[in-house]
C-alpha cells in the first residue's frame, strides 16, 4: 500500500455544507481516481496518549488489508478537539483541520471515538463538528466507518438512538457471532474476537427498529457490528478491532494511574478474557494493596502482565478491511471506465 500523508493547510471556515457533489466535482473525483488509487480520510479524535497509537493502527490495518491497491490516506483533527502543544507538534506536517475535506473526493472515510467529557453527546466541545462530518460523509463518501463514541454519536444524530450507561465498564476481548450476511462479512468466520471498550452500549431493539442491520453480536455485550445503507454505506463498530494486542493493556494501567491518583472512584476491573491466569491471580492481590494504601508510587510497582495466548487479535479486523476496500475499489473501477 502506497500511503501519503497531507500537509495541513489554513482553513477559513469551519463549516462543511451536506450538500450533493457537483457534477464538475464528480467529475473532478473520477480523474483523480482514474489510476485505481483510493483516497480514504482519517478523522482521528482520539485523546493524546491515544493519538499516535490510533493512527498506527488503522495504518497498519489498510496496509495489511491492501494488497496491490494504492491508497491514498488523508489525516484530518477536529478544531474541537483540545490537544496538548506536544499533540499539536506531532501532528504538524500530517494532519489537515477537518474543514478540508470538502476539497477532497474522499471514496472511503474512517471516524475514530473520543474521550468524553460531558453527560451527554450533545453537549461535547465537538459534537457540531462531528454531526457535519456526519452530514458530509452521507453525501459526499461510498463508504464511512464510525468507531465506538463516533458509532453512538452518529446514531444519535441520524434517527435519534440514545446510548445506554453501563453499570459497570465494559473492558476486554469477547467472541462475536456473525447474525446476518452483509459483503462486510464475505470470508469472515464465527466467532470473531474483538476488543470492547467502553461504558455505554446501544441496544439491539432500538437499532433494528430504526431499520440498522445487525452484522455481529455478543451475548456478553450485545451488537457488535451493524450498519445502515444510506446515500453513502455507513459501517459502525461498537468495540474496536483495529486494537493491536497491548491496546487494552495500555487503558487499564492508565485507569489504575487515575484511581492512585483519585482522578477516578473505582479500582478498575481487569480486561476480561485478556490476561493469563496467573497475572490475573497476581492483579487481584495488587488490587488489595492498591485499594488499602492508593498512593502514586504504587503504580511502578505493578507485578508482570502476560496475556492469553489465544487472544487472535486483529485477524477479523484484516478481513473486515479488506472486504471495505473491495467495496470502495469497485466503486473506483466503475468510475475509470465511465471517465
Amino acid at each position: 500500500m502506497t500511503a501519503s500523508f497531507d500537509k495541513p493547510r489554513r482553513v477559513v471556515s469551519p463549516a462543511l455544507a451536506a450538500t450533493q457533489p457537483r457534477e464538475a466535482d464528480e467529475f473532478e473525483r473520477r480523474q483523480k481516481n482514474g489510476d485505481g488509487t483510493l483516497a480514504i480520510g482519517l478523522i482521528n479524535n482520539m485523546p493524546d496518549p491515544a493519538l499516535q497509537a490510533t493512527e498506527r493502527q488503522f495504518t497498519y490495518l489498510l496496509q495489511g488489508a491492501a494488497g496491490n491497491r494504492r491508497i491514498h490516506l488523508h489525516c484530518f483533527s477536529l478544531p474541537s478537539v483540545k490537544r496538548s502543544t506536544q499533540a499539536k507538534a506531532l501532528m504538524e506536517g500530517r494532519y489537515t483541520d477537518v474543514a478540508a475535506l470538502t476539497r477532497l473526493r474522499l471514496d472511503g472515510l474512517i471516524v475514530t471515538g473520543a474521550e468524553p467529557i460531558a453527560a451527554t453527546l450533545p453537549e461535547e466541545p465537538f459534537w457540531k463538528d462531528l454531526t457535519e462530518v456526519i452530514d458530509w460523509a452521507e453525501v459526499n463518501t461510498r463508504s464511512a466507518i464510525w468507531s465506538c463514541l463516533a458509532a453512538h454519536a452518529a446514531v444519535l444524530h441520524l434517527d435519534g438512538i440514545e446510548r445506554q450507561r453501563l453499570d459497570v465498564k465494559c473492558s476486554g476481548i469477547y467472541d462475536c457471532v456473525r447474525v446476518s450476511d452483509s459483503w462486510l462479512m464475505k470470508g469472515i468466520h464465527s466467532p470473531l474476537k474483538i476488543a470492547h471498550s467502553r461504558i455505554n452500549a446501544l441496544r439491539n431493539a432500538d437499532l433494528s427498529a430504526h431499520g440498522y442491520q445487525l452484522l455481529t453480536d455478543s451475548r456478553h455485550v450485545g451488537v457488535d457490528i451493524f450498519a445502515k445503507r444510506l446515500r453513502s454505506h455507513f459501517v459502525f463498530f461498537q468495540g474496536h478491532p483495529e486494537y493491536d494486542a497491548l491496546s487494552l493493556q495500555r487503558e487499564y494501567l492508565r485507569d489504575i494511574t487515575r484511581y492512585l491518583a483519585r482522578q477516578r472512584d473505582i479500582f478498575p476491573a481487569f480486561p476480561t478474557s485478556y490476561f493469563n491466569a496467573e497475572t490475573e491471580r497476581k492483579l487481584a492481590n495488587y488490587q488489595k494493596r492498591a485499594i488499602a494504601e492508593r498512593r502514586i508510587p504504587l503504580s511502578v510497582e505493578l507485578p508482570h502482565l502476560a496475556l492469553r495466548p489465544d487472544l487472535a487479535t486483529g485477524v477479523a479486523a484484516a478481513a473486515i478491511f479488506g472486504n471495505w476496500l473491495d467495496y470502495l475499489s469497485d466503486d473506483v473501477r466503475v468510475s475509470a471506465r465511465i471517465a
